[in-house]
């Protein structure tokens, strides 16, 4: 459906900008109070990462004049494959900071305001507040529905996108005119069952693909042009170049934006409500988690353990702590891996940063195996702490 623009233009453009916008302004859609309306739009994007990335660079580079940037993160090697508004001379840099050079290279004409923080219940509604749209560039469910929920209780508009190895979605929620995030996910996933990019992997280019698509969606929003994707669910499948949408529909039953809502105000702990880890993890591993440091020893010392990588096999050969055998998560959540555990060794799980181990020791103590343990920080903690030398992802 068609809706009306969501700023007033600004009162001119100035010859630099019609300069620059030309290519804007002969387009009867948008022409000359398009851009105005552009000019004049206060912008947020959450995350300067594998979505922020395309969004801020064409946000910036269509002319939107106030374009905020929220990120606490710095700048990794293992980004540098997607985030392209990152370079190499800004590893160790804070993304905040080098989206904000990187746009300002783009578009000298545009207000920057950067937020090196990270988005809190203490902190998102005062930040949003102070600008007219919000596009999502976050990569977890905590966050996802702690931007909703502010943008529905501010009544301001959002564009959403989510990518995964070659899949991408793209919505556009405002309660006002349609559904929001809770009218199609109701409650988040179980835990560990929907992996992060950072455990299945993205194909770079799909940022682009999806981010480029957000800021469509932000252009017809401010400018009040075309249909926005309010109601409809964009799917995109990178491997068979398949674009399809679904309608979604506001559910008058929603916690928050549906007739009796029981949500009025944000919640204490999204970490909590989403569940990162399960309670049954949680357990497990209270008592249980030793350091790699303590896993070194455990090995130098000649012990008899069973080590256990409970990663995908890709990841694997990427790098591997030695002596690991690998038996993925999947055959624990099936029961096959209990079969292949030794009963006359102690089992020492691990995983790529220690969540998904936690999981798989669940089920490996539930199975008898009471004194089974995991290793905090995976993978990743063996590299950082006992050899360097060695890749990280």
């Amino acid at each position: 459906m068609s809706l009306p623009p969501l700023v007033e233009p600004a009162a001119e453009l100035s010859v630099d900008e019609v300069r620059r916008y030309s290519r804007h302004l002969i387009i009867p859609d948008v022409g000359m109070a398009g851009q105005k309306r552009l000019k004049n739009a206060k912008v947020l994007c959450v995350g300067a990462g594998g979505l922020g990335s395309p969004a801020l660079l064409y946000l910036a580079a269509a002319g939107v004049g106030t374009l905020g940037v929220i990120d606490f993160d710095v700048v990794d090697e293992s980004n540098l494959q997607r985030q392209v508004i990152h370079g190499q001379s800004d590893v160790g840099r804070l993304k905040a900071e080098s989206a904000a050079a990187s746009v300002r290279e783009i578009n000298p004409l545009i207000d920057v305001v950067v937020h090196n923080v990270a988005l809190s219940t203490d902190n998102v509604m005062e930040i949003f507040s102070g600008y007219d749209l919000i596009v999502d560039g976050t990569d977890n469910f905590a966050t996802r529905y702690m931007v909703n929920d502010a943008a529905v209780l501010l009544g301001k508009p959002y564009v959403w996108g989510s990518i995964y190895r070659f899949d991408g979605q793209a919505s556009v929620f405002w309660a006002e005119h349609g559904p929001c995030y809770r009218c199609l996910y109701p409650e988040p996933p179980p835990p560990g069952m929907v992996p992060s990019c950072a455990e299945g992997g993205v194909l770079g280019v799909l940022c682009a693909s999806v981010g480029s698509i957000q800021v469509n969606e932000a252009i017809k929003l401010i400018a009040g042009i075309g249909e926005p994707l309010v109601g409809r669910l964009m799917i995109y499948d990178a491997l068979e170049m398949n674009y399809r949408s679904v309608k979604v529909r506001k559910d008058p039953e929603c916690v928050l934006c549906g007739k009796n809502p029981t949500v009025t105000e944000l919640l204490d702990d999204y970490e909590a409500f989403c569940g990162a880890v399960s309670a049954e993890a949680q357990e497990a591993a209270s008592g249980s988690t030793i350091s790699a440091a303590d896993l070194k020893a455990m090995q130098d010392a000649g012990e008899d353990v069973f080590v256990v990588d409970v990663r995908e096999p890709n990841e694997y050969e990427i790098v591997s702590i030695p002596g690991a055998v690998l038996i993925p998560k999947g055959e624990f959540l099936n029961g096959s891996a209990l079969e292949r555990l030794p009963q006359d060794k102690k089992i020492v799980l691990h995983c790529k940063s220690g969540a998904r181990s936690a999981e798989c020791l669940a089920i490996v103590k539930n199975a008898g195996f009471s004194d089974a343990v995991h290793v905090g920080g995976g993978v990743l903690s063996w590299v950082k702490t006992i050899d360097p030398s060695l890749p990280t992802y």
